[in-house]
């Protein structure tokens, strides 16, 4: 049997979903049905056995509509393997080692029984919506801190973890 893995994401500037997409790549190249969709773009998590969600962080919080999307669907998503990611700091900090998910995330971590937490570096570039995003690139402190090697290699773990469990009578 193959585990059907939905990876959901919020994302406003596109970043958080190109992360997605990447971990539902990886998770493909390790024989998993993996599948990354907007967290409104999804009705249900029945069809799924697992689920990886992330959410872009903007002053230092998931975007509403992950947490919404988190909460809409808990009974279903203790029931199965979760994972959760977020995006987000515009340097290197990601990529030097482990940021603990943010208050709000940690609950979430807790509440969902979630098996993990990372957090990859984030996108924000020419064409950013909202004022705020807008002058960070402005501003030159805008660029790609996405790391795609580290994004697989986390991705690859979720995969390891799934195909033991249903090798595992």
């Amino acid at each position: 049997m193959t585990e059907r893995v939905l990876v959901a994401y919020a994302s406003k500037n596109g970043s958080t979903a190109g992360i997605a997409t990447m971990i539902a790549e990886a998770l493909r190249e390790q024989g998993l049905a993996a599948e990354a969709r907007a967290v409104g773009e999804v009705e249900s998590v029945g069809p799924y056995d697992a689920v990886v969600l992330g959410g872009a962080l903007y002053a230092g919080r998931w975007r509403r509509e992950a947490v919404r999307f988190a909460w809409h669907h808990e009974a279903d998503l203790t029931e199965r393997p979760v994972w959760l990611f977020s995006s987000g700091p515009l340097d290197a900090t990601a990529r030097e080692g482990l940021i603990p998910p943010v208050p709000g995330v940690q609950r979430l971590v807790d509440r969902l029984k979630a098996r993990g937490h990372v957090t990859f570096g984030g996108c924000l570039q020419d064409g950013a919506k909202g004022r705020i995003a807008r002058m960070i690139v402005k501003s030159g402190r805008g660029g790609d801190f996405r790391d795609p090697e580290q994004i697989r290699l986390w991705a690859r773990g979720v995969a390891r973890e799934l195909v033991k469990e249903v090798a595992t009578p």
